[in-house]
C-alpha cells in the first residue's frame, strides 16, 4: 500500500472519485467490478507517470488483460481523463506507449471505444506539435501515429490491432477489387511513413555518441520503439505483397509513385532496423530482423517467390515473471524512500546491478549512495521476499484460473467438434443410405426391364406357336383338298372305264347282230335258191322282205355303225383323258408324295415345338410365377425404400432450413454485437446483395415448384435455401453496417428495414419447414422487404452513380469523343506551331523546336492510335457481356467501370491539351521544358490509366486487347521520346557560365562561397518544402479520386 501512495502522490488526482467509493448495500458483483476498477486505476497511474523510466511490463500488462475482462476500454478512459497529459510531456509520452500496447494486444472494442477521444488526441497532437524539441515534439508525432492507427482499422476491420495476418486474409480484405488493394497499399503507406516518422525523431532526440540505451531516460524514449517494430515490419511485408498483386493487374507507369514512395520508405527502415539492431537495450528484448540489400523487384512477377517475410523474435526470457517483479519492486522501494537523488541515477545502478554490472565497474557507487545500514537492507529483503511470495502465489492462481478456463474453452471446442463431427457422420450416413437406395432402385430398374425382356420372350414364343399351328392347319386343309382330288380323280377313271366297257360290248354286239345277219343272208339266198323252184313268187316277196329286212338291218347298222364310231370317238377322247388324267395322277401322286413328306417333317416339327412350347409354357409360367413374385417383393421392397428416401429428402430439407435458419440468426445476432459498430459498408455494396438476394428469391421459386412436381429436385432445392440464406444474412449485415456511415433517421429506418427483412426471412423458413406449408409458403413479404432495402440503398449511393440510363451510355460516347477531338485539335496545333517554327526561328533553335515538335507529333499519333484501339475493345466488351440488354442498360450496370472510363478519357484529352499549351510555350521561348517533360508523364500515366480501364473486363484472348497494349507501348515509347528530345534541346539551348576566378581576392571568393551557400540553402528549404506540398497534392488526389468509391462517406462515417 506504501507503494501505491508514492504513486499515487505523482499525479495530481489519479483515482476518479466514483472509481474508489461505491454506496452502500453493493452485492457481490458490485464488489467485484468495484475491485476491478480500483486494481485498473492503481495499474494505469503506476504505468502512466512523470518519472522518465521505461514503463513496467506487467503494469501494461494488467491494463491489457484489463480490456479483455471488460471487453472494451472504458475503465482506461475513465482514469486517463482525469491525467494531465497536456501539462507534462513526460506524462503524455507513457499514456502513448501504454495506448499503443491496448491498440496492439487489447480488446478489439479498444479501437471503437478510443474514436470517441479521437479529436482531443487531435488537439493534443496539435498542441504538443508547437514545441520544436524534447518531450513534446516526440508526443505530437506519437500521437498522430495512433490517430492513423485507428483510422486504418476503422477503414479496415478485418485488420487486427497487431497487424499478423495470413496471405489468404490479406486476399480477403481487398475483396479481390484492384481499387480496393490500390487503396489499402496507399494507406499502408502513410501509416509506415507515420512510424517512420517516430523512428526518426526517437533517434534524432538522443545524443547516439553515448550509451543511451543502459540510462533511464534513453530506455524511457526506446521503449515505444518495439511496438513500432512490430508494425513496421507486419507493413513492410504486407505492402511488398500488395504491390505485387497491383504490377500484375495494372500496368508499371501507373505504380511508378508507389513503387518510388515504396523504396523510399524501404531505405528508411532498413537503415533503422540496422541502427536499432546495434543498441544494447532492444538486444536483451527483441531480435529485430534484416532487409535484404535491395528492395524486391516488381517489374518481374517472379520476385515474389524471393521476397522473405520480416519476423521479429521477442525472446521468452525478456518477459519472465521473477525479473520484472524484482525490478518493479526494487524500483517502487527506491523511488519511496527519501533520499534526495534523482530517480534515475536511482534506477541505473539497479538494473545494471540485475543484469549483471559487476560493483567494481558501478560508475554510480549505488551502495555508499543510499546510506542504509545492513538491518535495514535485510528488512527490506525480508519484506521484498514475502511481497514476491504473495505475487507469486496471485500469479499461479491466475494462471490456474487462465487454465481452467482454456480447459473449459477446450472442452467447449471439443464437444462443438464432436457435435460438428457427429453432423457429418449423419450426413454421410444419409448420403450413404441416399446411394444405397439409388443402387437398389438401379437394379429394381434393371430387374424390372429383364422381366419384360423375358415377357416379351415369351410372347414371342406364343407368337411363333399360334402361326406354327395356323401352319399346321393350312397343309391340313391342303392334304385334306389333294386326298378329295384324288378320289374324284378316281371316281372319273372308273366311270370312263365304265363307258369304254359298254362301248366294247355295244361294238361286240352290233359284230355279232352283223354275223347274225350275214348267216340269215347266207341261208335265204341258200333257201331262196333251193326253193326257187317251187314257189318263186313266194320267193320274190320273201326276197323282197328280206331286202326290206336288210335294208333296215343295214340302217340299223348304219345306226350301229354310227354309234359304234361315236362310241369310238367318245373313247378316243376318253383315251385321251385318261391318259392326261393319268399324267395328272402321277404328277398329283409326286406332289402328294412330296406334301406327304413335307407334311411328316412339318408334323414332326409341331410336334417337337408342340412339345417345346408345353415345356416353354410350363417354365414360363413357373418363371412368370417367379418373377411376378420377385417382382412384388421388389415393389414392396421399392415402395418401403422410396418412403424412407422421401423421408431422407424432408430430413434433408428442414436440416438445409434449420441450418438456413441459423444463418439468418446469426445475422441478425451480429446486429446487437458491439464489435459490428464499427463494421462500415458502401450503399452500392449493399444494392448488389439485395439485387443478388432477389434473384436468388426467383431460383428457390422455381426449386420449390420442382420438388413440388416430383419431389427430385432435392439438391437443387437446398442449394437455393442456402444459397438464399447467406444472401440474406449477408444484406442484413451489410445493411446494418452500411447504416454506420449514414445520418441517424436514415440510419434507423435502414436498420429497421434489415431487421424486417430477417423476420420475414424467418418466417418465409418456418412455413418452408413443415410440409403442409411447403406448397403454400408466401415470399412475397420478403421480396417487398428486399425491394424496400434496395429503393434505399439506391437512394444512398454516392451522386456520382445517380446519371440516367441515357445521360450515362451518352456520356461515355461523348467524353470519348471529346477525347479524339482534343487529340486531333493537339496534333493540328503542333503541326501550325512547327510551320511557324520554320518560318521565324534558325540555326539550332529551330533543329530543338523541329524535334520537340516531332516528337510530340509521335506522341499524339500513338495516343490517337491508343484511343482507337480502346475504342475497338470497350465495344467488344459491351457486345460480349451486355446479353440481351442495350449497350447504355450495360454501361448503367457496370457503372464503376463505366465513370473509370469517363475519368480515364477526360484525363487524356486534358493531358494532350496541357501538353500542346507547354509545347507552344517552350518554342516561343517563354515556356519551361521542365514543364513539358512532366506534362509528358501526365499523359503517360492518364493514358495508362485508359488502358488499365479498357481492359479491367476484356478476355485476355481478345485480338483488340493485344492491340491496345501494342498502342500503350507506343505511348509509352513516345513519351520516353518528347522527354529525350526535350533534355537534349534543354541541353542545346541553355548556355553555360564559365566560372573564372582569376581576378576575383581571397575575400571576395569568401563573400562568394557564403553566398552560394545561402543560396544551396534556401533552395534545400524549397526543395523540402516543395515535396511536401506534393505529398499533400498526392493524398488530395487520392481522395478526390475516391469520391466515386464512397471514400468520402466512409471517412464521415467513421469521424
Amino acid at each position: 500500500m506504501d507503494r501505491v501512495k508514492s504513486s499515487m502522490q505523482q499525479v495530481p488526482n489519479p483515482i476518479p472519485k466514483a472509481l474508489i467509493r461505491r454506496t452502500g448495500g453493493a452485492n457481490s458483483l458490485e464488489l467485484e467490478k468495484e475491485n476491478f476498477e480500483r486494481g485498473q486505476a492503481v495499474s494505469i497511474n503506476k504505468a502512466i507517470n512523470t518519472q522518465e523510466v521505461a514503463v513496467k511490463e506487467k503494469h501494461a500488462r494488467t491494463c491489457i488483460l484489463g480490456t479483455h475482462h471488460e471487453k472494451g476500454a472504458h475503465t482506461f478512459w475513465a482514469a486517463v481523463n482525469r491525467l494531465p497529459l497536456s501539462s507534462n510531456a513526460v506524462l503524455c509520452w507513457k499514456f502513448c506507449h501504454v495506448f499503443h500496447k491496448l491498440l496492439r494486444d487489447g480488446h478489439p472494442n479498444v479501437i471503437k471505444d478510443s474514436m470517441r477521444n479521437k479529436a482531443d488526441l487531435s488537439d493534443m497532437s496539435r498542441m504538443w506539435g508547437h514545441l520544436s524539441e524534447g518531450y513534446g515534439k516526440l508526443c505530437s508525432i506519437y500521437l498522430k501515429l495512433l490517430i492513423t492507427k485507428m483510422e486504418f482499422h476503422v477503414k479496415n476491420p478485418r485488420f487486427p490491432g497487431n497487424l499478423q495476418m495470413s496471405n489468404r486474409q490479406l486476399d480477403e480484405a481487398g475483396e479481390n477489387d484492384v481499387n480496393n488493394f490500390f487503396q489499402l497499399t496507399v494507406e499502408m503507406f502513410d501509416y509506415l511513413e507515420c512510424e517512420l516518422n517516430l523512428f526518426l525523431g526517437v533517434f534524432s532526440s538522443l545524443d547516439m555518441s553515448r550509451s543511451v540505451s543502459v540510462t533511464a531516460a534513453g530506455q524511457c524514449r526506446l521503449a515505444p520503439l518495439i511496438q513500432v517494430i512490430l508494425d513496421s515490419s507486419h507493413l513492410y511485408d504486407y505492402t511488398v505483397k500488395l504491390l505485387f498483386k497491383l504490377h500484375s493487374c495494372l500496368p508499371a507507369d501507373t505504380l511508378q509513385g508507389h513503387r518510388d514512395r515504396f523504396q523510399e520508405q524501404f531505405k528508411k527502415l532498413k537503415s533503422l532496423f540496422y541502427r536499432s539492431s546495434n543498441l544494447q537495450y532492444f538486444k536483451r528484448l527483441i531480435q529485430i530482423p534484416q532487409l535484404p540489400e535491395n528492395p524486391p523487384n516488381f517489374l518481374r512477377a517472379s520476385a515474389l517467390s524471393e521476397h522473405i517475410s520480416p519476423v521479429v523474435v521477442i525472446p521468452a526470457e525478456s518477459s519472465s515473471p521473477e525479473t520484472e517483479h524484482m525490478v518493479d519492486l526494487v524500483t517502487e522501494d527506491l523511488v519511496d524512500t527519501d533520499i534526495p537523488v534523482q530517480p534515475a541515477a536511482v534506477v541505473e545502478p539497479r538494473f545494471d546491478d540485475l543484469f549483471g554490472t559487476s560493483a567494481a565497474t558501478d560508475p554510480f557507487n549505488f551502495n555508499s549512495q543510499n546510506g542504509m545500514r545492513k538491518d535495514d537492507k535485510d528488512r527490506l529483503i525480508e519484506q521484498l521476499t514475502r511481497e514476491i511470495q504473495a505475487l507469486r502465489e496471485e500469479l499461479e492462481s491466475f494462471r490456474l484460473e487462465s487454465g481452467r478456463l482454456c480447459q473449459a474453452l477446450r472442452g467447449r471446442v471439443n464437444e462443438l467438434e464432436a457435435e460438428l463431427a457427429e453432423q457429418s457422420h449423419l450426413r454421410m450416413q444419409a448420403l450413404g443410405e441416399s446411394e444405397f437406395l439409388r443402387v437398389e432402385l438401379d437394379d429394381l430398374r434393371r430387374v424390372k426391364e429383364d422381366t419384360e425382356k423375358e415377357q416379351r420372350s415369351l410372347t414371342e414364343i406364343e407368337r411363333k406357336a399360334v402361326a406354327n399351328e395356323q401352319r399346321y392347319t393350312k397343309l391340313k386343309e391342303k392334304y385334306t383338298e389333294l386326298v378329295q382330288s384324288h378320289a374324284d380323280l378316281l371316281r372319273k377313271n372308273a366311270e370312263v372305264t365304265r363307258q369304254v366297257t359298254e362301248a366294247r360290248a355295244a361294238r361286240d354286239e352290233v359284230d355279232s347282230v352283223r354275223r347274225e345277219m350275214q348267216e340269215k343272208v347266207k341261208a335265204a339266198q341258200e333257201a331262196t335258191e333251193s326253193r326257187m323252184t317251187s314257189n318263186e313268187q313266194e320267193q320274190v316277196e320273201q326276197l323282197q322282205e328280206l331286202q326290206r329286212e336288210l335294208i333296215s338291218s343295214r340302217a340299223a347298222l348304219d345306226t350301229l355303225k354310227s354309234t359304234m364310231a361315236s362310241s369310238q370317238q367318245s373313247s378316243e377322247e376318253l383315251s385321251s383323258q385318261l391318259s392326261t388324267v393319268e399324267s395328272e395322277k402321277v404328277e398329283l401322286a409326286e406332289s402328294l408324295s412330296k406334301k406327304e413328306e413335307e407334311l411328316a417333317g412339318l408334323g414332326e416339327e409341331l410336334e417337337r415345338v408342340q412339345s417345346s412350347l408345353a415345356g416353354e409354357r410350363e417354365n414360363g409360367v413357373k418363371t412368370a410365377e417367379a418373377l411376378q413374385n420377385q417382382l412384388n417383393e421388389k415393389e414392396s421392397r421399392e415402395q418401403a425404400l422410396e418412403s424412407q428416401l422421401v423421408a431422407a429428402r424432408w430430413s434433408t430439407l428442414q436440416g438445409a432450413v434449420e441450418e438456413a435458419e441459423r444463418i439468418v440468426q446469426d445475422s441478425l445476432a451480429q446486429l446487437d454485437d458491439p464489435a459490428h459498430i464499427s463494421c462500415t459498408s458502401s450503399a452500392d455494396y449493399l444494392a448488389s446483395r439485395c439485387q443478388a438476394s432477389l434473384d436468388c428469391m426467383d431460383r428457390l421459386h422455381s426449386a420449390r415448384d420442382g420438388y413440388l412436381a416430383d419431389n427430385t429436385g432435392l439438391s437443387e432445392l437446398v442449394r437455393a435455401i442456402t444459397h438464399l440464406a447467406h444472401l440474406v444474412g449477408d444484406t442484413i449485415v451489410q445493411g446494418s453496417a452500411t447504416s454506420h456511415m449514414v445520418p441517424v433517421e436514415q440510419a434507423d429506418a435502414l436498420s429497421d428495414s434489415v431487421k424486417a427483412c430477417g423476420a420475414e426471412a424467418l418466417t418465409l423458413l418456418g412455413q418452408m419447414k413443415e410440409q403442409e406449408s411447403l406448397a403454400t409458403a408466401d415470399s412475397a413479404t420478403l421480396r417487398a422487404a428486399l425491394d424496400g432495402i434496395l429503393a434505399t440503398a439506391e437512394k444512398l449511393r454516392p451522386r456520382g452513380l445517380e446519371l440516367q440510363q441515357g445521360e450515362l451510355g451518352d456520356l461515355v460516347e461523348q467524353e470519348m469523343a471529346a477525347t479524339s477531338a482534343a487529340v486531333e485539335s493537339a496534333a493540328a496545333r503542333i503541326e501550325d506551331m512547327l510551320n511557324k517554327s520554320r518560318a521565324v526561328d534558325t540555326g539550332v533553335k529551330m533543329e530543338v523546336n523541329e524535334r520537340i515538335l516531332a516528337s510530340c507529333t509521335d506522341l499524339m499519333q500513338a495516343i490517337k492510335v491508343l484511343v482507337l484501339s480502346s475504342k475497338d475493345l470497350q465495344r467488344d466488351i459491351v457486345e460480349s457481356g451486355r446479353g440481351a440488354a442495350s449497350m447504355k442498360e450495360f454501361y448503367v450496370k457496370n457503372s464503376r467501370w463505366t465513370e473509370g472510363l469517363i475519368s480515364a478519357s477526360k484525363a487524356v484529352g486534358w493531358g494532350a491539351t496541357v501538353m500542346v499549351d507547354a509545347a507552344d510555350l517552350v518554342v516561343q521561348g517563354k515556356g519551361k521544358y521542365e514543364e513539358l517533360m512532366v506534362c509528358s508523364h501526365e499523359i503517360a500515366a492518364s493514358t495508362a490509366q485508359l488502358v488499365a480501364a479498357s481492359k479491367v473486363k476484356a478476355d485476355k484472348d481478345n485480338a483488340n486487347l493485344g492491340r491496345l497494349k501494342l498502342a500503350s507501348k507506343g505511348v509509352t515509347q513516345a513519351t520516353a521520346g518528347v522527354v529525350a528530345s526535350t533534355k537534349s534541346g534543354k541541353s542545346q539551348i541553355e548556355e553555360k557560365d564559365t566560372m573564372d576566378f582569376s581576378s576575383m581576392t581571397l575575400t571576395q571568393i569568401k563573400r562568394q562561397e557564403m553566398d552560394s551557400q545561402v543560396s544551396v540553402l534556401e533552395l534545400e528549404t524549397k526543395l523540402q518544402k516543395e515535396r511536401e506540398r506534393l505529398g499533400e497534392l498526392r493524398k488530395k488526389h487520392y481522395e478526390l479520386a475516391g469520391v466515386a468509391e464512397g471514400w468520402g462517406e466512409e471517412d464521415e462515417g467513421t469521424g
